[in-house]
């Protein structure tokens, strides 16, 4: 006759708990499917070929998280850019990973030392937990911002782990679930580097709840932990590591020791504010902010009353780990998943809410086992007794139903600010108005220009060497007809990066509009010595030195066009002209074809005209007269055509 376990039994009993979290976690973020893709989205989404195709999976692999790439070529192969199935997917990872989570405290509270006292109520605690960490607003950005299921991908796989292993202690047959755990910690590696903490708080846990010894759990599980270090390999083999620490950073770079907008010691010197910020965030979520633009600490006194209390709670997290094992796990679970994004490696944006991701369970296990073991406390000491598990059920069951609901309702109001990029950057203007970037993308995203001048004057204010703000700002001068005000903030733009091939190609086009030709020239070459692959300068200085009769420069930089862009129609047009007129026929014929070949049909009439003057002038008239009919058929009303077909009939002319 078969037998269960306790853990079996209590489970079966409990079976329909985890049918609620994914309800309660549905109705929370049934706002976001009409959220839009924001921020970062278009440019890992819309402007990333990798993803738009499965096979072969080569291009998917060049992606510093494959994993992540996986799972947009999916969602890019069954509805292309349809922003539905992206937040389909995401939700879906969010709700598998509050059931992991479940899974992972309810079996916890299962084992020694913890059963004789949590016990009877673990799958309600676990519940609690769950429901509250599901539906936390704090986890939106993680969950609603598309691009960031990087980290709900992560923390699936981390918490898919630890499950694994925590069956792998108990079960008869452990290998597999140990083998689920080595490939649950391989694709969170692929999905998020945070996952490197991963090895590390398993081993702590089995520490704490396992072998109870740190010798004892490496010499029962070496094999484990083994594999699970050696999935650390997945960061190197997909250029992380190289980006931490980069031999030859770029200007772009944002994170690791190649970012040059902060020092190592300054940002760990402003995470501790960083750390009570997400502490307080965990117990008080508001104000949520898409991006905090969060200052650099430089003050003792914007240090040293967080790095107080966050060296307490370190102290407090290795006393409780030596005295109380399951308390200090938490602390180590909180500290561990925050270090690669909370310690010495920069990091351009050094508060992000969606880095809370996993921490938060910490948070909310000590919160739940707290308020619970103080109802029992309070009735003990009234009743001179420990209350009966039901009782402890329900008075814990009621207060966590209030909580959920009230963070369920928050959250699903936070999920109807990403409905557009405006909403979006309004919000963040609204509660980060010290936020030059912020006021930069809102002025991008709306579509009243005197709303964005405002905005990008305001981005300049606050970051006087703000280039893309002066840059976007000329844009929209230009678009209002404010030419001079356009010229100046270009040369601002410049000023601050006189690489900026952009602004002076743009500049360029506002002088050369103005009749200063060679103001205009002078910063064509400026935009050439910037970008020499700007084909844009090269056909602009190309068209002013053909108005000049330089046909020999002109020559030279239409024929850089023609290299740089070769199916640019405009640009074999252009040489093919001037090729004309210097004499060389016979190319300016093929340079003709091609642009005919690239050019749409409704720019090809007069092309098509000049390609039979030209093919007349070299003898080839039967040539010319189909150059001159399709003219007549694109534009019937083409005067010269008309007339030059006219002549060669009427003249009785003939090809060889």
């Amino acid at each position: 006759m078969a037998t269960t376990s306790p853990e079996e039994r209590i489970g079966n009993r409990h079976a329909w708990l985890p049918a609620v979290l994914a309800v309660i976690a549905v109705l929370a973020y049934l706002s976001s499917f009409s959220g839009a893709f924001v921020f970062d989205d278009p440019v890992h989404i819309h402007a990333n070929p990798h993803i738009q195709h499965l096979w072969p999976p080569w291009d998917l692999l060049q992606e510093h998280r494959p994993v992540v790439a996986l799972s947009l070529a999916v969602n890019y192969a069954i509805g292309k850019f349809d922003v539905f199935g992206y937040h389909l997917f995401n939700l879906t990872v969010h709700i598998l990973a509050g059931l992991t989570l479940y899974g992972v405290v309810r079996r916890t509270f299962l084992r020694e030392p913890l059963a004789a006292r949590y016990g009877g109520s673990a799958a309600w605690l676990a519940l609690a937990v769950a429901s509250i960490w599901v539906v936390h607003p704090l986890q939106t950005q993680a969950v609603t911002y598309i691009i960031q299921r990087g980290e709900s991908l992560m923390g699936l796989f981390y918490l898919l782990t630890l499950y694994c292993v925590i069956r792998g202690l108990s079960a008869r047959r452990p290998n597999w679930w140990y083998a689920g755990a080595v490939i649950s910690c391989a694709l969170g590696m692929g999905s998020k580097a945070v996952m490197i903490s991963a090895p590390l708080v398993v081993f702590l846990y089995d520490v704490a709840f396992g072998a109870q010894s740190t010798r004892r759990a490496f010499r029962q599980r070496w094999g484990l932990y083994v594999g699970l270090l050696a999935t650390g390999g997945i960061l190197v083999a997909t250029g992380v590591v190289q980006g931490i620490f980069p031999t030859n950073p770029s200007p772009h770079t944002a994170v690791g020791f190649g970012f040059r907008g902060i020092t190592p010691l300054e940002y760990a010197l402003t995470q501790p504010g960083v750390i009570v910020e997400y502490l307080k965030l965990s117990f008080w979520p508001h104000p949520l902010c898409l991006d905090h633009a969060w200052p650099v600490a430089k003050t003792a006194g914007q240090i040293l009353p967080f790095l107080a209390v966050v060296v307490a709670l370190l102290g407090m997290t290795v006393w409780a780990f030596l005295r109380r094992p399951g308390l200090g796990f938490l602390g180590a679970w909180f500290f561990l998943i925050l270090a690669p994004t909370s310690s010495v490696i920069p990091i351009r944006d050094p508060l992000n809410e969606h880095r809370m991701y996993l921490p938060l369970a910490a948070v909310l296990c000590v919160a739940v086992v707290g308020g619970y073991a103080m109802l029992q406390y309070a009735f003990a000491t009234r009743t001179g007794r420990a209350p009966p598990t039901r009782v402890r059920q329900w008075a814990t069951s009621l207060p966590v139903i209030a909580v959920v609901a009230v963070l369920g309702w928050v959250t699903f109001q936070r999920n109807r600010v990403y409905a557009s990029e405006l909403s979006v950057w309004r919000d963040v203007v609204a509660k980060a108005p010290h936020n030059a970037r912020a006021h930069l993308n809102l002025g991008a995203a709306t579509q009243n220009i005197n709303e964005a001048i405002r905005a990008f004057r305001e981005a300049a204010r606050l970051k006087t060497d703000y280039v893309d703000a002066y840059f976007n700002l000329a844009r929209a001068y230009t678009v209002t007809g404010r030419t001079d005000e356009a010229i100046d903030a270009y040369r601002l733009a410049i000023h601050y990066d006189p690489q900026f091939a952009s602004a002076h190609l743009n500049l360029g086009n506002l002088l050369s509009d103005q009749g200063r030709t060679a103001e205009a020239m002078a910063a064509y070459q400026d935009a050439l010595e910037a970008d020499p692959t700007n084909y844009k300068a090269h056909q602009n200085l190309g068209a002013d030195f053909a108005r000049m009769g330089k046909l020999d420069e002109a020559i030279h930089h239409f024929q850089e066009v023609v290299r740089l862009a070769p199916t640019f129609g405009p640009g074999h047009l252009n040489l093919a002209m001037v090729l004309a007129r210097a004499g060389w026929l016979t190319q300016a014929a093929e340079e003709y074809e091609a642009a005919l070949r690239l050019l749409p049909r409704s720019q090809r009439a007069d092309p098509h005209y000049r390609l039979g003057e030209l093919l007349r002038r070299l003898g080839r008239v039967d040539d010319a007269v189909k150059q001159y009919e399709a003219t007549l058929r694109l534009a019937p009303g083409h005067p010269r055509a008309g007339e030059a077909l006219e002549a060669i009939v009427g003249r009785g002319q003939s090809g060889d």
